[in-house]
């Protein structure tokens, strides 16, 4: 068999494959219970596990109340842990077990790695209300505590001081509370994350009565949000002793504050919940919110915690990336989050409006109509804005310009959007005033030749937007802007006076491939009315082209022919603007993502022209060609934008907002990275 390129695997790209492990418990029997740990040890190792978690005092099981200070169970716990540990070996785990130190009985999370034992955290806050006391049989973790503790030959390192770091792996550090550590009020964890772990580990027991499991998973989400960390929480499930309580085995993978993975609940086989964690995306989150660098410079003395290394897993975490990853990074595949998406854009977009609207004393707006996705957007965003502010649509003046190159199916869309939507609508022919510029400039085109060069187009581009300047000044109106996010990223927008530009620009927040999603939520609700619905979903259905250049043996211009699938740019453009990734890295993750056609998770309402794949080099092509737009030759575009909405998390490209960059920078370091970096296939 060929060896893969380095490029494929998770690891090269900065993944630590994490599992939660839900083992079948045998209630007082560390040997059953190793046996178990083992079993799914060798599983987690065939499925590239590299750190891996059990639940609360998973040797011995929880539920077992006195028997925790039976001298034959102690002693059996620590030579089973000896086994687990051989065992272990080529990957890290981390099990639950009561331990003695020094005449002290702790319930501890222990470290195991290079099939030994390597650190021992203990519980810090123990529960002792309602049906927990654990206090009875154990110490809290403390600072008279030692720290180290002798495990048959070796001294280990002891302590709620502790964080651990995988050898050689850049990110690969973790932190590991217990349980009810995590209910506190500072969990030891915040600690950790400021300490530098990026993925904190929970080993839990916590028993189920309704509503719990969705507070635990409230509080994984939150606590990964709060310190930009991955949170594994791994909980008992089938065996614990229900004498009182009930168990479910919940088992949740957090990172950021999004879920990548849960368990089954109330299973009766052991499993493991299996995610990749992006260790980092989290350091890159971590470096560009200084936020958490002040409050660890605060909160943590430098000798506060003690950094365990560990030796690095030896196994391959290989195959497909393990964890949820939208094609559509602006658009979620699930129905719900989507509504909520749609009803919160639109909402922005109309607020934005209805406050430029106020400040300006406002009645009456110019907005350019193609018939084409954006500007039906930014004409839908004025109706409600207007409508909200109980102004008459008639203060909406809506113009279609044809130019050279306009089709009869998007003038007639426009017209038949301007007259449902009961705006003030005109239609005003470019081609003459574009013909007497062009032979102005002495463009060969006016003395009949057929150049469809740049001049020609943004001629025509140009005259639009100083139509509607113009008209804004004779009516004592602003101009509505109709570029979007995913154009101004490319520079897909003419500059001076045309499209780049406006008074106001609704649509600057809102990617490509969401204003689809808007255009038909818009529609399905009603909330313009209902007459526009059948010119909407036509509108939808016609390909994205600038018109500028007349059809060539019937095929229109395509916008995506030149600048590349909007889905692939707006994929590429999440990536780098909000996270900061390296080239090489968004395309693994693009190849990931869009390699299978077969995978199900489309967002509803997804063209059929855009359910197919990519392969690596046309991924790596359409890259190349976005990184160089992006970074080099569009920027001095953004830096002049006109006022708009942030709509999405790290979406503004504003020179006042989330992106600030040079207008002359090189794009040539990106570049080489990716060349370096990415194979062709």
């Amino acid at each position: 068999m060929a060896q893969l390129h380095p490029f494929h695997s998770p690891r090269t790209h900065g993944f630590v494959r994490v599992a939660a492990a839900t083992p079948v418990v045998f209630t007082a029997d560390p040997k059953a219970n190793a046996d178990e740990q083992i079993r799914l040890i060798d599983q987690a190792r065939a499925e590239g596990v590299e750190l891996l978690l059990f639940p609360e005092l998973s040797l011995s099981a929880y539920a077992i109340d006195d028997l925790h200070m039976q001298e034959a169970l102690i002693a059996e716990v620590e030579v089973e842990l000896a086994r687990v540990a051989k065992a272990a070996e080529g990957l890290i785990a981390v099990v639950g077990a009561a331990l003695r130190v020094e005449d002290r009985l702790y319930n501890t999370a222990v470290v195991l790695a290079g099939g030994e034992v390597r650190g021992v955290v203990p519980k810090t806050y123990l529960p002792n209300y309602r049906e927990y006391y654990e206090k009875r049989w154990f110490s809290p973790a403390g600072d008279a505590d030692p720290a180290f503790a002798r495990f048959g030959d070796a001294w280990v390192p002891f302590g709620a001081d502790l964080t651990f770091e995988a050898h050689g792996r850049d990110g690969f550090v973790f932190g590991v509370e217990v349980c009810e550590d995590y209910w506190a009020p500072l969990p030891p964890s915040t600690r950790q994350a400021l300490a530098g772990a990026r993925i904190l580990l929970n080993l839990s027991a916590s028993n189920i009565v309704i509503g719990k499991a969705d507070e635990r998973a409230l509080l994984c989400a939150s606590q990964s949000a709060r310190t930009a960390s991955a949170y594994v929480f791994a909980a008992s499930g089938w065996g614990e002793s229900t004498t009182d309580l009930a168990w479910d085995g919940q088992a949740t993978i957090h990172e950021l504050g999004a879920r990548l993975a849960d368990s089954p609940r109330f299973d009766m086989d052991g499993a493991l919940t299996v995610a990749d964690v992006d260790v980092d995306r989290i350091g890159l989150e971590r470096l560009r919110t200084g936020t958490f660098a002040d409050c660890a410079r605060r909160e943590i003395d430098a000798e506060t915690f003690r950094r365990i290394e560990l030796p690095a897993p030896t196994v391959d975490p290989a195959g497909p990336l393990r964890r949820p990853l939208d094609r559509f990074p602006f658009v979620p595949d699930d129905p719900a989050r989507l509504d909520q998406d749609c009803f919160e854009a639109f909402n922005i977009q109309v607020q934005g409006l209805m406050r430029r609207l106020k400040a300006t004393n406002g009645s009456r707006v110019v907005i350019g109509v193609s018939g084409g996705l954006d500007s039906t957007q930014a004409l839908l965003v004025c109706c409600r804005a207007f409508d909200r502010l109980e102004l008459p649509r008639s203060g909406i003046l809506a113009y279609t310009m044809p130019g050279f190159a306009t089709s009869e199916g998007t003038k007639s869309n426009a017209w038949a959007l301007m007259k449902a939507l009961g705006v003030s609508g005109a239609e005003i022919d470019i081609r003459p005033t574009a013909e007497t510029m062009l032979k102005a400039i002495g463009h060969p085109f006016a003395a009949g030749e057929p150049v469809h060069d740049i001049t020609f187009e943004n001629v025509q581009a140009g005259l639009r937007t100083d139509y509607l300047f113009r008209l804004a000044n004779q009516n004592g109106g602003f101009v509505v802007g109709t570029g979007d996010l995913s154009e101004l990223a490319l520079g897909w927008s003419t500059y001076g006076v045309g499209d780049q530009m406006s008074h106001y620009n609704v649509n600057s927040g809102v990617a490509k491939t969401l204003i689809r999603h808007l255009i038909r939520w818009v529609a399905d609700r009603e909330l313009v009315g209902a007459a526009c619905a059948p010119t909407l979903r036509a509108i939808l259905d016609t390909e994205i082209s600038p018109e500028l250049v007349p059809a060539k043996d019937g095929a229109i211009q395509s916008t995506e022919a030149t600048v590349g699938p909007y889905a692939l740019n707006d994929f590429f453009l999440f990536y780098i603007s909000r996270f900061g990734l390296r080239p090489s890295k968004v395309a693994y993750l693009a190849h990931q993502a869009w390699r299978d056609p077969a995978r199900g998770d489309w967002p509803a309402g997804t063209p059929e022209a855009e359910r197919i794949a990519h392969d690596l080099a046309s991924i790596k092509g359409w890259l190349g060609k976005f990184l160089t737009r992006f970074f080099q030759t569009s920027q001095f575009k953004r830096s002049a934008m006109p006022n708009g909405p942030k709509v999405v998390t790290g979406g503004s490209l504003s020179p006042r907002g989330d992106w600030r960059a040079p207008s002359d920078a090189s794009a040539a370091v990106w570049l080489r990275e990716l060349e370096a970096n990415t194979p062709d296939a």
